[in-house]
């Protein structure tokens, strides 16, 4: 896996603290800093999300991937999977997250809470490397609600 990440500032963009994220499957990521009042210069122009942002919504994706996966598996019949991530850092750098809580919210027709218990479970233990990873400096929690839905679409 690789990835390039490249400050825009230089190239007199809106935001001196800009970077472009190039993965190497052929995709962009956009970040941004915090805007800096006592500093201008050195802060961003909050226009994407902050780099940490981005590492708590992989864990989510990755986290919420593995799940939707597992329950499919299982051939349970999923029609939406969110997950709400809510985390502390330290206030000391290195800023590192201290605590992460992930709330699950699981729609479909007759899924098994258990079914997802197990799923979330096995994700956090053993297939999600960005919360296994990030596990290793934060406290994390998970919980879950399962919401049946008819036969039709759901929103999520």
């Amino acid at each position: 896996m690789e990835c390039t990440v490249s400050w825009t500032g230089a190239a007199g963009t809106r935001s001196g603290m800009g970077f472009v994220a190039e993965t190497g499957s052929g995709h962009v990521i956009a970040m941004d800093g915090a805007p800096d009042p006592a500093r201008p210069e050195q802060g961003g122009q909050n226009l994407a999300p902050r780099p940490m942002e981005a590492v708590l919504a992989g864990a989510g994706g990755c986290t919420a991937y593995d799940l939707v996966l597992i329950l499919r598996r299982g051939r349970h019949d999923v029609r939406g999977c969110s997950v709400r991530l809510t985390s502390e850092r330290a206030t000391e750098d290195p800023k590192v997250f201290t605590r992460i809580h992930m709330h699950f919210t699981v729609s479909g027709r007759g899924v098994p809470p258990a079914a997802v218990e197990r799923a979330i479970r096995l994700s956090h233990d053993k297939y999600c490397s960005a919360s296994i990873m990030l596990g290793k400096t934060a406290d994390i929690t998970t919980s879950f609600e399962v919401v049946e839905v008819d036969g039709g679409a759901v929103d999520t």
